[in-house]
């Protein structure tokens, strides 16, 4: 066993496979949530499952298992995953490469003719990017009842503010409204793979990271009320611009970020404006925001900053603008056992890794409420990008991950052999 490998090349056809579904011209992928190219995607996934010998399930939120059966049936699986879809301009490793080193790790096994003690399941899971539809993590957050499944069927596109369409609309629509129910269940732990999305590990020479926790964060949306005029006719010192107040606030919310170190982060990255017309002066914006930091009480001073920011440009433009928390996750720590299982198998395989935490959300946050989780990263090239067509890992990075990651599986899907 501790032999065992990977096929490296393998894993890479696989990735860039799935790469295809949804390709665009400057080498990255556009798979929306639930849209035709996620079903593609998912379709794909669910035939190279059943080809190695595994069973299917799919739940109410569309979040896909496929079992690879264990001596014990009784026993709770070992859960891998990530997702399928992508950002608009999304490159080929985020997300994908999680569920896609959870294929090539079922298919070393069954080459090899492993059996573990326990069931290996691997997950495709629903809505994590939350660029279609918000929140992220949806799938993720109600299978730990962290929302409930008529909240996440309602959720409507995000992309499209006239778009009517829900996440059950379309969930019927590409055929994954399962029947069966989004709920936790015995499991046995939770491993999920992923690119880094950032510079650290390149640039710094490591090949993998083990992540131990998460940044703290938190998520508003500024809702931004001017009044609307006539652009030509209205004297520039009597308006009410909804849209210079956003802008204004843009680059506040940027200064914010910058002014609290290297681990600062904050963010302003979706807007929608009403009426959105060439000739009315924009009457209201609503503007998604966040603030993000290693450290929790940096993250509320940031937050204390950011409302005391926006209550003063208020009163400034003579605007109303009102600051909502939606959403917030970290810090975290993940399971102190399982980080060490990552980092004592990086070490047995031989490669160079370090700690690192994860400044992303993930369904791993919302599976650590639940069950040990632990994820492993391998360095994102091309300066770290992500989110981006230019996104990249090299099959070696993929492949150092992957094998990491199949023998901290099988060390769990061991455990209570008699």
């Amino acid at each position: 066993m501790q032999a065992l490998r990977i096929d490296a090349r393998r894993l890479w056809d696989t990735m860039m496979t799935m790469g295809e579904i949804g390709a665009t011209p400057a080498g990255g992928s556009r798979r929306l949530a639930l849209s035709d190219e996620d079903r593609r995607a998912r379709d794909r996934f669910c035939a190279w499952m059943r080809e190695a010998d595994c069973t299917i399930t799919v739940d109410q939120m569309g979040n896909i298992f496929a079992r690879r059966r264990g001596r014990s049936e009784a026993a709770p699986p070992v859960m891998v995953g990530s997702h399928l879809y992508t950002v608009p301009t999304g490159g080929k490793f985020d997300g994908v490469f999680g569920v896609m080193a959870g294929v090539e790790l079922v298919r070393t096994l069954n080459d090899h003719r492993v059996e573990t003690e326990h069931p290996i399941e691997i997950v495709v899971w629903t809505n994590e990017e939350g660029s279609r539809f918000s929140p992220f993590t949806l799938g993720s957050m109600v299978f730990a009842g962290q929302v409930t499944l008529e909240f996440a069927h309602s959720r409507t596109e995000v992309t499209d503010p006239r778009s009517r369409l829900t996440v059950k609309d379309e969930l019927a629509r590409t055929g994954y409204l399962g029947p069966a129910p989004c709920r936790a269940r015995p499991v046995a732990c939770y491993f999920e793979a992923h690119n880094e999305q950032g510079p650290m590990l390149g640039e710094e020479g490591y090949e993998l990271g083990v992540v131990t926790g998460s940044f703290s964060a938190r998520y508003f949306i500024a809702t931004i009320r001017g009044e609307a005029a006539h652009v030509g006719a209205t004297p520039m010192e009597r308006r009410r611009d909804a849209l210079v107040g956003a802008a204004r606030l843009v680059l506040e919310i940027n200064r914010i970020g910058k002014s609290y170190g290297a681990d600062g982060r904050s963010n302003a990255p979706q807007i929608e404006l009403a009426p959105n017309v060439r000739g009315v002066i924009p009457c209201e914006v609503k503007l998604a925001c966040d603030v993000r930091h290693s450290d929790v009480e940096t993250m509320k001073r940031m937050e204390t900053e950011l409302r005391r920011t926006t209550a003063g440009l208020a009163e400034e433009l003579g605007m109303e603008i009102a600051l909502d928390q939606y959403y917030e996750f970290g810090p975290i720590r993940f399971h102190d056992g399982m980080i060490q299982l990552l980092r004592d198998a990086a070490t047995r395989l031989g490669y160079r890794w370090r700690d690192i935490l994860t400044v992303a959300g993930h369904d791993a946050v919302s599976m650590n409420a639940l069950y040990p989780t632990a994820m492993i990263f391998v360095p994102s090239r091309a300066g770290g990008i992500s989110h981006n067509e230019r996104e990249h890992s090299t099959p070696e990075d993929l492949a150092a991950g992957t094998n990491v990651l199949l023998h901290a599986v099988l060390a769990k899907a061991e455990e209570g052999r008699a």
